[in-house]
């Protein structure tokens, strides 16, 4: 009996990871490269996929298997690793070692980078953050994996070089975030699609596609516990969607939303539109956001996403890191409101130079 209302049914069209972004990359790439394509990029998708299922998994059952907590050592960072810090690096480097596309990989957690034997060598190299946000397992907030993928240099057989380029210079990149559900973030280059997890059929669902991050949002994401140490710039624009007036030509205060994991406050600027900063200040001269493996990947999703990414005087994919863990200032969301913060340091910047 339908009683007035047409139920509706599960679609049974599903879109799958591996259908809509892994295959669409390999028939794109042999649109552009023709007999010369080899769906390396593809498979080496295919892997980090692996990878995050795998971790989604030890997430939900941390405390269960006694993951949680520390594992007694210190990262390359001197951060405190946790015991699943520790796990999701050895799956990342194991997986992406094993799938015979990497050449070079680097990951927060070590100090150096990992040189692929030739054996096992591709013609790409993996920069990641195996577990962002890790100092929130113990509380259950959401955390994630960051990822970018660089190719390596012409006659390169991979070396630390092949890393050491501008964002802009990388062919993919996204990440996974663990919570309530797996989220899979990510962009090949053609804008940004979002999957999620479907813990039944083990596969990631295609649930957010075409992310296209609105161009004004009204949530701004700054650690504000660090305030005293902001410099000028940061503060005025703070005050200025904190207390709108007419002169700055905003109506109403924004509202702060701040998790202190930058998977989740990315994602959610992604979604919902804004601006996420994490600057540089008094105490942190270069700012503490790595530009391999968390400013540059984000930064990448962001502007394919139609927003913009800057430290606040420059473009952070154009930046050229000199060391695999160099660290950047990072603002990134709705385009309108980085304009915004840039014309605060515009201002700042002229005023001290006159």
């Amino acid at each position: 009996m339908s009683n007035g209302v047409e139920e509706q049914l599960p679609t049974t069209d599903l879109i799958t990871l591996t259908r809509h972004v892994l295959l669409s990359h390999i028939l794109a790439e042999q649109s552009r490269l023709g007999s010369r394509a080899t769906g390396d990029l593809t498979m080496l998708l295919n892997a980090i996929q692996l990878t995050s299922k795998f971790i989604a998994t030890n997430v939900r059952k941390a405390r269960l298997i006694n993951l949680v907590g520390l594992a007694g050592e210190t990262n390359v960072q001197g951060e405190e690793q946790k015991k699943l810090d520790v796990l999701s690096n050895d799956i990342m480097v194991n997986a992406l070692r094993a799938s015979g596309k990497t050449a070079v990989l680097v990951s927060e957690e070590l100090d150096e980078a990992v040189i692929i034997d030739e054996r096992n060598r591709g013609k790409y190299c993996v920069v990641f953050d195996p577990l962002d946000g890790s100092s929130n397992i113990d509380a259950g907030v959401n955390i994630g994996t960051i990822f970018g993928i660089y190719q390596v240099l012409p006659g390169s057989v991979g070396t630390i070089e092949d890393v050491l380029k501008p964002g802009s210079e990388m062919v993919a990149a996204g990440y996974t975030m663990y919570g309530s559900s797996a989220n899979l973030v990510l962009s090949t280059g053609n804008g940004v699609n979002g999957f999620t997890l479907d813990n039944g059929l083990g596969e990631f669902i295609l649930t957010h596609p075409d992310i296209k991050i609105p161009s004004r949002g009204k949530i701004y994401s700054f650690n504000e516990g660090n305030s005293m140490y902001f410099h000028e710039p940061v503060i005025n624009y703070l005050n200025s969607i904190k207390y709108p007036s007419q002169e700055n030509g905003k109506k109403s205060p924004y509202s702060a939303r701040y998790i202190g994991s930058m998977v989740a406050d990315v994602h959610r600027t992604l979604l919902y539109g804004g601006i996420f900063g994490y600057p540089d200040d008094k105490k942190s001269k270069n700012g503490k956001l790595r530009m391999l493996y968390e400013a540059f990947p984000m930064a990448y999703l962001t502007e394919q996403a139609g927003g913009m990414a800057t430290t606040g005087r420059k473009r952070i994919l154009d930046i050229h890191p000199t060391e695999i863990h160099a660290r950047c200032p990072v603002f990134l969301g709705s385009k309108e409101d980085v304009q915004d913060l840039i014309s605060c340091y515009e201002a700042h910047d002229k005023k001290a130079s006159s």
